[in-house]
Order: C-alpha cells, then sequence, then structure tokens
C-alpha cells in the first residue's frame, strides 16, 4: 500500500504531520476538558453554567478553552486542506 506522503515534497510532507499532531492533540485537550464537566460539547458545558448544574467558575473558563481549542482545531485542519490543495496543484 503506498504511503500518503509518498507524493509529497518533503517540507510538506513535515509540515502536513505536525499540523496533524496539533489536530489530535487540540482533539484530545478539548475532549479531557468537557470530560471533566460531563458535558457532550462546548453547548452543552455553557447550558450546565447557565442552570447552575456547575460552578460558573473554573467552568466558563473550561468553556472558553474548549471553544478556543475547538476554533483552533478548525483553523489547523483548514490549513491542511490548504496544504494538500496546493501539493495536488503542483
Amino acid at each position: 500500500m503506498p504511503s500518503f506522503f509518498e507524493n509529497l515534497d518533503d517540507d510538506t510532507a513535515a509540515e502536513l504531520e505536525r499540523l496533524a499532531q496539533l489536530i489530535y492533540e487540540l482533539r484530545q485537550n478539548h475532549n479531557a476538558i468537557l470530560r471533566s464537566h460531563g458535558a457532550a460539547d462546548a453547548a452543552a458545558l455553557l447550558q450546565q453554567i447557565l442552570d447552575g448544574a456547575v460552578a460558573e467558575h473554573p467552568a466558563y473558563e473550561h468553556y472558553l478553552a474548549a471553544r478556543i481549542l475547538d476554533d483552533t482545531r478548525d483553523l489547523a485542519r483548514a490549513m491542511v486542506g490548504e496544504r494538500l490543495k496546493e501539493a495536488t496543484l503542483k
């Protein structure tokens, strides 16, 4: 089975590898924050805060962290898509 990176130049392959690792770490940290509150997603955590089911602090900071991690992961995914598009156009 051919490697995914086989047709990519070394620099692009290394960048994609780093981005993939970053995406993984962002997802793991995002999930850990939500798991600590028993929330399925950031919206559920915010609802818990609004309902008084969890203390506002530090839960609100955890909600913000989860949102930032998720937004950053989306940005990294978009960067992977752009790099792959550029690589296939070459």
